[in-house]
């Protein structure tokens, strides 16, 4: 993965170009989608129903029997890739994106998916987020949502509605300290949250991974224990998983953050009928 130094000042002019580059040869491929929107308390939730055509385009041919599983983060397409995210990271773009510039920041050695997350992986993401304020996630395994085994965490701009990050950042409440977790009161799906104090002063990255392991040790997971994590300059929300989907939905951390993908109308019909949060509670784990 040969590629230029990422800095913050060059991320969102360079997540521009890369797009148009890599919609004019065919190397981004979005996905397309009918957005419609749940109420939910002081917020709307978002969810997105699938096209027939896109959903025929997801249906891939399985690969032969014994062989090994195709990792397109091994040697990414040049027409996609950002650049090197130091310590050991690459950006590029998510090549079938539901959401518009929607950044993947993977590691260039192969480490798995439901491994813990490391200083280097928030070093790279708050450089990351320094230049673009908008919502990091991560998929901690299969369960969790994760389609690739290869360690990555994943970025897209704020979702909203009204400029906020995420639809559920309506939601929450005045963020605790450094060093303390709370539950959500409007949130009725088992997880924690944690402030990450004001953002640009030095060790962000260390400050960030300070907080994940405080939520992970305050939730009891053993260590690769199914779970999602949000993350944004002020606020890390993790949640952990007990099933990957309901309703034949799948279920990964988007979904905590106010935004779900389903197939069909129908399927939007039984999400509706259900409340998207029940829908949330019913595939999150529980806390020890």
């Amino acid at each position: 993965m040969n590629a230029a130094p990422l800095t913050p000042a060059a991320l969102w002019p360079r997540t521009l170009a890369v797009t148009r580059h890599a919609l004019e040869t065919g190397a981004l491929q979005p996905i397309a989608t009918e957005a419609r929107t749940l109420p939910i308390a002081n917020t709307t939730f978002q969810v997105r129903v699938l096209g027939r055509v896109a959903l025929k385009e997801r249906k891939r041919p399985a690969p032969p029997a014994g062989s090994e599983p195709f990792n397109p983060f091994a040697n990414p397409e040049p027409d996609l890739v950002l650049g090197d995210v130091p310590p050991s990271h690459v950006c590029l773009l998510n090549k079938f994106n539901v959401v518009e510039h929607h950044l993947l920041l993977v590691t260039r050695a192969f480490e798995s998916q439901d491994a813990l997350l490391t200083l280097a992986d928030f070093d790279a993401l708050s450089t990351c987020l320094e230049g673009l304020d908008g919502l990091a996630f991560y998929n901690a395994g299969e369960m969790a949502g994760a389609s690739q085994r290869h360690k990555h965490l994943q970025l897209v701009p704020p979702l909203g509605p009204d400029g906020k990050r995420a639809p559920v950042e309506a939601l929450l409440p005045p963020l605790p300290g450094p060093g303390r977790v709370i539950a959500v009161e409007a949130l009725p799906f088992a997880h924690l949250l944690a402030g990450l104090g004001p953002w640009g002063a030095p060790g962000q990255g260390e400050r960030m991974l300070a907080a994940y392991r405080l939520l992970r040790e305050a939730m009891g997971l053993e260590e690769h224990s199914p779970y999602n994590l949000l993350v944004t300059r002020d606020w890390m929300l993790l949640v952990p998983r007990g099933r990957a989907e309901a309703l034949g939905v799948n279920v990964n951390a988007l979904g905590f953050a106010g935004s779900l993908l389903v197939r069909t109308p129908e399927q939007f019909d039984a999400v509706a009928a259900l409340g998207p949060l029940e829908l949330l509670r019913q595939v999150a784990g529980v806390t020890s």
